[in-house]
């Protein structure tokens, strides 16, 4: 369109390559790069061809990692994620010790964390006063427990026919299936929340869930729809943790769900709810896959991962705080 002065005036603002350095995804873009670099520095062992060969017993959880994104952004969390994984990934190994084929197991993993995810929907969206933190809360002690009375004292379970499940684990040349199956997930996610009516009315009941009510949103349904994903996700987490290690116990799934709320935030997704995005999380995500890696083939102590995540955790909150800081002294000076 063109102004009084005769230059022409773009309908949409054009953002500079500087902007998109600056930008969240453009950082982690470079955080993403720095792990490689570093990875490659501290092991002689750290290249695309084992990176590839060691993801798919960490890839699982990105599964979870796309629909707590929905959660966060609707103002919601759930903590009962790695439960339901423990759940389904024991009733998956029963079924298949049972002489279940491959198709039933998968409707068991899948079929579990849906019906997990939709009593958690049931009690939020029937009890609406009550947070979804306390309800989560007392479903992974819930799912959790019915596990460990089905693993009896043994503690653990193992796929007693494990060639059934192994074709999960194939890698197609250098990438393993799981790969091809994270990107197709993230594709739809990143499509349906940014692309589709859905995605805007997730960011407007996270935004305010009174004001989406009045403005004729369903927010209800779709706290029902967002955690009845995220149980069918930790579902298929579950079925392809059980294709690497071919049997579950007591304390699988465990961290999980401060693992994929790890990556959420640290991809810029607002606890507050109603902000960020997928692009960023999933790169957060596959950052955080690499950094594993590269600190497990170096054998450095589990803990002092789950350290670092933390940190990362913590990191990624504080940063928005300090800039909105920074940006509010920077307005009273010049308004001074």
């Amino acid at each position: 369109m063109a102004g009084k002065s005769g230059r022409e005036i773009n309908a949409v603002p054009q953002s500079s390559v500087k902007q998109k350095i600056l930008s969240w995804e453009g950082g982690l873009v470079i955080i993403f790069i720095a792990v490689l670099i570093l990875g490659a520095a501290i092991s002689p062992t750290y290249n695309f061809s084992s990176v590839f060969r060691e993801m798919p017993k960490y890839l699982c959880e990105i599964f979870m990692m796309f629909a707590m994104g929905y959660i966060l952004i609707i103002a919601e969390i759930d903590i009962s994620v790695g439960a339901i994984v423990c759940l389904a990934a024991t009733l998956g190994c029963f079924a298949g010790n049972a002489g279940v084929p491959l198709a039933g197991v998968i409707a068991v993993c899948i079929g579990t964390g849906f019906l997990a995810g939709c009593l958690n929907g049931v009690i939020l969206t029937h009890f609406t006063e009550l947070p979804s933190m306390i309800v989560t809360l007392g479903t992974q002690i819930i799912f959790r427990g019915i596990a460990e009375v089905s693993l009896g004292s043994g503690g653990s379970v193992s796929m007693s026919n494990s060639k059934m499940i192994m074709p999960l684990a194939t890698m197609v040349g250098p990438f393993p299936l799981v790969f091809f199956f994270v990107a197709i997930a993230a594709v739809i996610f990143i499509f349906v929340l940014s692309r589709t009516t859905f995605g805007r009315k997730l960011y407007a009941v996270g935004s305010n869930h009174t004001a989406a009510h009045y403005a004729g949103i369903p927010v209800q349904k779709i706290r029902m729809i967002c955690f009845v994903l995220i149980g069918t996700m930790a579902g298929v987490c579950a079925l392809f943790y059980l294709s690497t290690t071919f049997g579950a116990n007591t304390t699988t799934g465990q961290g999980y769900e401060m693992d994929v709320i790890a990556m959420c935030v640290f991809g810029g997704i607002a606890t507050t709810g109603g902000k960020g995005n997928l692009i960023g999380a999933t790169i957060a995500g596959f950052t955080i896959v690499c950094l594993r890696i590269a600190l497990g083939q170096r054998n450095i102590n589990t803990q002092l991962i789950l350290v670092i995540i933390g940190l990362l955790l913590i990191v990624s909150v504080l940063i928005p705080r300090i800039s909105e800081v920074l940006g509010n002294r920077k307005r009273r000076a010049a308004q001074s």
